[in-house]
Order: structure tokens, then sequence, then C-alpha cells
């Protein structure tokens, strides 16, 4: 019986893992089943944890062995639309025995709902009952994409469109802080909507900045806003969103920010401190992996969705540019393993010409002491920034893993960073996941750079804090550079205490055992982060939404002569 044929059976998603010793997966016949649907419901009180349970369970099976991937070569073929439901609720437990905590998630995930006019528009950041709301009673544009991604990955893509929607229509409009008008192009931090009973009239209120912590403009805003109108493209199959003028020429305004030529030297993008996950100030001004990483999968992602046509045709050419230069940067220069570490260990100082092997005239004795133990013989990552006379060594979870799924990581360095995550497991897993940046600041290289932060001590928030919502990332990197049992070990850490603990936004300490000083509860994308880790391990084809294979296009470049060296 051929593999359709087995689906139409009724046999079950282990078809397509080999029957080898490895039990690894063919990702080229996943597309050919159908992803299973985590049973999700308006109101607990329609039907118990248990006739759930043995509605979709009569024989609960042995865990599944997920060990190793066979290739992440597929990935643009992982994902059918035509198999996606486009029920508004599946009622079907087949994936697997569900962990209570899969209840208790979608309906906090619910709650956490923001309607305009009837309609829901994403979810607003926290519902801690115990806390003054301040701005998490709002919708953030980054906060939202694991809660799109459930969503998307459970049949209900309607949230996910009015959200894009009506965050573009608000790119739309005038962005003025005090005398200062901000770029055409710049997406909202968040937005909330204000309710009149009176008039029965709904409001719908942007920040751009103006309101933030700080003043800070959001640089990821507009690169999670392109990431995910391609994750929605891919999961629906619907292509009339992205054709839109209007969505065309909302990426074409942001890139516009992005591609702009000015006094750069470099191909990353030049950002601010407080730019993006991290919020405040940590150190990142420059380059910081994040920024460069979402910049690289957006570019991406814009020129699989822009149309060759008018004026997108300049700006296919442009990003064409971009992503080979960006790459050939982040790869060469950002990276870090033991012989790399070595060769900067060794480096010469005040070189000039083209010919200068320390480019960035890097100091030796810069380097600090604690990357020295830290690097394993086998395994590395890319650093959090570079820039001249300066390379930050500190672990930045998000820029890794977004590098695996937008395949700016290559193959062998995908697998050096699953190398780190196991080799120093407790300094950057812990007890719970995920450590955001490693190691903290303290003492006076903390009061300096944080501007003495009371909410940024050491190993706690971003200085060093664990944040569950990483753990969707996690995952899917994990499964895109074939080591999802690693994936595994982090979400049964999460399982023995995220839910008792109230869903906090993050945690304290070394090893992430103690809820956050100022962690909101019930935060929505800690929520949203395990059910997505959760439904992604369990059906790999979903990974096709986020992760983007290797464009073999992107080839190193040859470097050659600036015009400025010849006269």
């Amino acid at each position: 019986m051929n593999i359709f044929g087995k689906a139409l059976s009724g046999e079950t998603n282990n078809d397509i893992y080999d029957s080898g010793e490895n039990g690894s997966i063919d990702y080229g016949r996943l597309a050919d089943f159908r992803p299973r649907k985590i049973d999700t419901y308006n109101s607990l009180d329609e039907r118990s944890l248990n006739d759930i349970i043995s509605s979709g369970l009569s024989s609960p099976r042995p865990p599944r062995q997920l060990e190793t991937v066979k290739s992440s070569e597929c990935l643009e073929a992982l994902l059918s639309p035509s198999i996606r439901s486009s029920a508004g609720t599946p009622r079907e437990y087949h994936a697997f025995e569900p962990h209570p905590m899969i209840a208790d998630a979608w309906e906090r995930l619910r709650l956490s709902m923001v309607y305009f006019r009837d309609r829901p528009v994403g979810t607003i950041a926290a519902l801690d009952p115990t806390e003054d709301s301040l701005n998490y009673n709002q919708v953030f544009v980054r906060d939202f994409v694991p809660s799109a991604l459930a969503f998307l990955m459970n049949g209900e893509p309607e949230i996910v469109k009015n959200f894009l929607l009506k965050t573009l229509r608000l790119q739309s409009i005038e962005k003025r802080i005090d005398c200062f008008t901000l770029g055409e192009g710049v997406m909202p931090a968040s937005f909330k909507v204000l309710h009149d009973p009176v008039r029965k009239t709904d409001t719908m209120i942007a920040d751009f900045g103006e309101s933030a912590i700080g003043r800070v403009a959001p640089v990821d805003s507009g690169f999670w806003w392109i990431i995910l109108l391609r994750a929605y493209t891919k999961s629906t199959g619907d292509h009339t969103l992205a054709d839109m003028a209007d969505c065309q020429r909302g990426m074409r305004l942001i890139l516009t920010l992005c591609l702009a030529d000015g006094f750069d030297t470099f191909p990353t993008l030049l950002c601010a401190d407080g730019c993006c996950m991290v919020d405040r100030r940590m150190g990142i001004y420059g380059y910081p992996i994040e920024i460069q990483s979402l910049f690289f999968m957006a570019l991406r992602c814009a020129k699989v969705l822009i149309k060759p046509d008018g004026d997108g045709k300049e700006f296919l050419e442009r990003i064409d540019k971009r992503l080979h230069a960006l790459s050939f940067h982040m790869r060469e220069y950002f990276w870090l393993d033991h012989q790399q570490l070595n060769n900067i260990y060794r480096f010469k100082t005040e070189e000039y010409s083209h010919t200068a092997v320390n480019k960035f005239n890097v100091i030796p004795e810069s380097i600090p002491d604690w990357i020295f133990d830290f690097l394993p013989l086998k395994g590395g990552f890319f650093i959090g920034n570079v820039s001249p006379a300066r390379m930050d060594f500190r672990w930045f979870a998000i820029g890794n893993f977004m590098a695996i799924l937008g395949s700016l990581a290559t193959f062998d360095q995908a697998s050096a960073i699953m190398d780190l995550l196991e080799a120093r497991w407790p300094e950057l897993v812990g007890d719970m996941p995920l450590k955001v940046t490693y190691p903290a600041m303290e003492g006076h290289e903390w009061r300096i750079i944080t501007g003495c932060d009371p909410k940024n001590t050491r190993w706690s928030y971003h200085n060093a804090g664990s944040w569950p919502v990483i753990l969707w990332m996690l995952t899917a990197a994990c499964i895109k550079a074939g080591r999802p049992q690693i994936a595994r070990r982090a979400i049964e850490q999460v399982e023995t205490r995220l839910s008792a603990d109230g869903w906090p936004e993050y945690y304290d300490g070394k090893l992430g055992r103690y809820v956050g000083k100022q962690a909101r509860k019930f935060q929505t994308w800690s929520i949203a982060g395990y059910l997505v880790a959760k439904m992604m391990l369990e059906d790999p084809s979903h990974l096709g939404m986020i992760g983007l294979e290797e464009d073999r296009k992107i080839q190193k470049p040859s470097l050659t002569r600036s015009a400025s060296w010849t006269a």
C-alpha cells in the first residue's frame, strides 16, 4: 500500500518514521499526512478532560522514537495547504496522550483573545489578576507570534489574518514622538482596543515606542510581521492576502527602512539598545544577533512574497544582494567555535589595508575569561555582537535559534549549536528553559551598561533570566537540525512546573528555579510557546510554517577589491 493509501486507511503518522534503529524521520513523506489537531474548545465546562482523553485515546501508545532527522532540505514541501482543516474548533485527540497542561493552556490562550468590532485581532500579553496591567493588557506584535502559530497549527487562521490586516493599517498612520516623526514603514510595538459601551464603538490605539519604557521604537516588529505573513500563507495556501496591494506596500515600506543606502560599511543592521525582545539597556547597541537573524529571515520571506512587478522587481534585486552579503558577513565574523576563538586569541592589532586579518581591530585582551571555559571543543554559536574594536561573546538564544530556522546557519553550524546546548545544558537550559542570554552581567559592568536597572539584576529578566516562550524556537530549531530529543528533554522539564507556577513570564536564578521577582503570571506567550512546541514535536510537518530550507543560490561571494583602493 502506498503512503497515501495508508493515510486513508487510518494508519497513524508513525508511518513516516523509518524502522531503522535511529527512528529517523523521512521529511520527504511528511507532506502526505494530515497534521494532527489538539482538541481546543471555547469552554472547559463543555467537556471534562477525562472525556477528551477517552474519546481520542482508547489505548495509550508508548512514547514514539524521534531521535534524529535525516535531512532538512525539504522544508518547503513539509506543509501542504490542501490538508489543513478550516474547522474552528477541532474536537479529536489523536496526536498523543495529552498532558493536563494542554487543556489549561488552550483555555487560557482563548481567554487572552482581543476583539475589535466582534472579530478576534490578537492576544494580550498577560492576564495576571494580582498585578497592575500597565502595557501587559495590549497586543504586542512579537508576543502574538507564538499565539498566531498555535492558532494556525490548530486550523484557526482567522485571528491571524485579522491581526496582519489591523497592524498593517496601523503602519500607515503618522508616527510622532514629541516633535519628531518616525519612518513610514515602522510597525507598532503594540496596540490596545478601547471599547465604548455607550457609543458602542471600538478604537484601536497603537504604540510605536512613544509610550514604551525608554521610548525605543521596535526594530523587530516589522520583521516578525513579514515572517508571520509567510507562515499564514504557507499554512492556509491563501496567497490573496500577501498579494494585496496594501500588503505588498507594507513589506516594501519595511524593507525601505532596512535597505536604504547610508554610511554603513557592513551589511548588518545598526540598532539601538532595547529595540527587540531585549527591550532594555543590555549593551546590545550596534549589530545584535537577534536583529540580524530576524532581518535575514524577513528578507528571505519577503523574497517569496513580493510580486516581481513594478517596484517589486527592484526590491527583489536589492534583497538578493543583501542576502549574499549578510550571509557571508554573519557566517564569517559572528561565528565562534574553538578554532575561531583560538584565532582571535592570537590576533595582531592595528592592521591596515584590505589584507588585514583582524578586520575589526579587536584587542585579544578584551576576550572575557569565562568564554575560554564555556566554549567546548565540539560546538559553537553566533556571538551577540560584532563592531569596531568590540566583540560581545555572550550567548543570545533567539538570535541563534532564528539563525537555524532561517538557514542563516549552515548545517554544520546548526549542529554545532545543538552540540553546545547539550554540552552546556545546566548553564543554557537549567531547570526551566531557556536562558535568553548568558552569562549575566554583575557588579560594575551591570551598573554601567544597564544604568543600574533594578529589573535587570543578575540572572533575572533579560540579564540571563529564563524565558519559557523560547521553548517553541528551541523545538523548531532542534527539529530542523535533526536533534528533536533535545527539545523533548526541555519540554519534559517545562511540564513539571510551568502550569503549576501559573505560566510566569520568566524565571530567576542561575538554573531558573525561581519565578521571576517581577514576572507576570499567566503570560500569554509562555502559554502559546508551550503549545507550539508540543504540537510541533508531535507533528514535525508544522515546521514548514516557520522554517526555511537553505537557499543554494546564496553562495559565499567572491571578495573583490573596493573601488576606493584603486586610483
